[in-house]
Parts: C-alpha cells; structure tokens; sequence
C-alpha cells in the first residue's frame, strides 16, 4: 500500500536507495572483513533516503562520518520526503553533503532526468560544503537489468544526463555504479570528466568498471547503513566540493 508523506508518494515501489539493487545482484557481503580505512588518507561518509527517515546526525558525525548524499529524486515523478531535514542537517552538523538522483533510463531522457534532479535538490553551489550531484546508475529494479538499452545507448542517456547537470550547474556529476553492471550496460569512457563512486561490499575495492583507474568513493558496505570511503584526505574532499 502507497503512504503518502508531505504529497510526496513513499511506496517503496518508487524508492529505491542507492545501492539496493546492486546488493540484490551482487550480494551484500557483509561478511566478509570490512576494510581498515587509513583515516589520514581517506574520509568516512554515508549515503542516506527516505528509509532512514529522520536521521540523528550528531550521532554519526560524532561516530567519524564527515560527508553525506541524500537522495533528492528517481526518475521524474519521486521526491524524497525527508530530503530537507536529511540534506540540511547533515549541512548544519558540520558534514560535507551533496544528493543523489536514482536512474531510470528507460523513462525519460538522461536531460530530463537531470533538469528533474536540480530542480528538486540536485543543484550545486560554491560554498565549500556542497559536492557536485550523483548519478546513480545500477541494475533496474523493474525489470531488464539494462532498462532494454544496448550498451550505446545506455552510454548516450548517461552523456546527456552528465552534459545537462553540467550545464546547469558547471560541475559534471559523480557516476555511482558497480563495476559488473557498468561493464554489462555501458561501452563508453566517462573518466576524463566524472569522479568514480563504486559500490562492492568487500574488504578491498577491486577492479574498476572500464575506462577508470582510479575511484574517488567507495561503498563499502550497506551495514547498519550505506557507509562509504573518500578516496584522499579532507583537503581533497574539499576541492572535490569546491570545484
């Protein structure tokens, strides 16, 4: 059943977090040892959606998570209900956050997708606690793992959501995915342009989706929650915010 919160549909249908799909395809591996993060030469994060609800943020910052994403939207019709307390108050706590826009490739244009996605919280601004918006690209949680596109296509809805954000904003999106569906979905080499945010829940990263040599984020787990790894110290993660 479909509950509605602030006019905004919260049925799961329509609200799939980050990652959700890949841990359905991949599996989670929760198991295994997660990974000892230098703490000088990286940074810890987290990704939060609607299913975290309202989130105690003081906690987190006070367990060592220093930046966040939020989802904002999926496709052109959802809106996270939770967005402002979730991206604000992350803002407030002292974290760096940026959001979070789920892909459905098989719906609307990769330009309309975007344009939705700053309209509703995706944008970015230069005030040193802002990262440049996230493209989350994974397996499709309706149906064809690659939404019925050939690898050219999917590789030219991904161009025209990252050409349009960057239009609008002046940075070029960070590519969230998993290196088995990039590699399954996509011909195209985005590395010039787009900063990495792989998901492998592992205690090591392992080898890229094509066309990257170097990943600038990493979802390590999902355990109690979506924890990531900045790739590089808080200077980095700074001018990564700062464009």
């Amino acid at each position: 059943m479909s509950q509605f919160v602030n006019g905004q549909s919260s049925d799961t249908e329509v609200d799939h977090p980050m990652g959700s799909q890949i841990r359905t395809h991949e599996g989670a591996g929760e198991t295994v040892p997660l990974p000892q993060l230098d703490p000088l030469a990286t940074v810890a994060g987290m990704d939060v959606s609607a299913h975290q609800g309202n989130v105690d943020w003081q906690s987190w910052w006070n367990q060592g998570m220093r930046f966040a994403y939020v989802k904002a939207t999926e496709g052109t019709s959802y809106t996270n209900p939770y967005f402002a307390q979730q991206y604000n108050g992350s803002y407030n706590v002292g974290m760096i956050r940026g959001a979070y826009h789920f892909a459905l490739p098989d719906r609307s244009s990769g330009a309309v997708q975007a344009n939705y996605f700053v309209d509703h919280g995706g944008g970015w601004s230069r005030d040193g606690k802002t990262l440049p918006g996230a493209l989350d690209i994974e397996y499709n949680p309706y149906g064809d793992n690659c939404y019925g596109l050939a690898k050219g296509q999917m590789t030219a809805w991904i161009k025209d959501f990252s050409d349009t954000y960057h239009a609008r904003t002046g940075r070029w999106p960070v590519i969230y995915t998993s290196t088995n569906w990039w590699n399954g979905c996509v011909d195209g080499d985005f590395s010039s342009t787009n900063p990495l945010w792989v998901a492998r829940y592992g205690s090591s990263v392992g080898p890229l989706p094509v066309g990257w040599t170097v990943h600038t984020i990493w979802q390590y787990t999902s355990s109690p929650l979506d924890k990531n790894s900045f790739n590089g110290g808080m200077d980095r993660l700074q001018a990564l915010a700062n464009g």
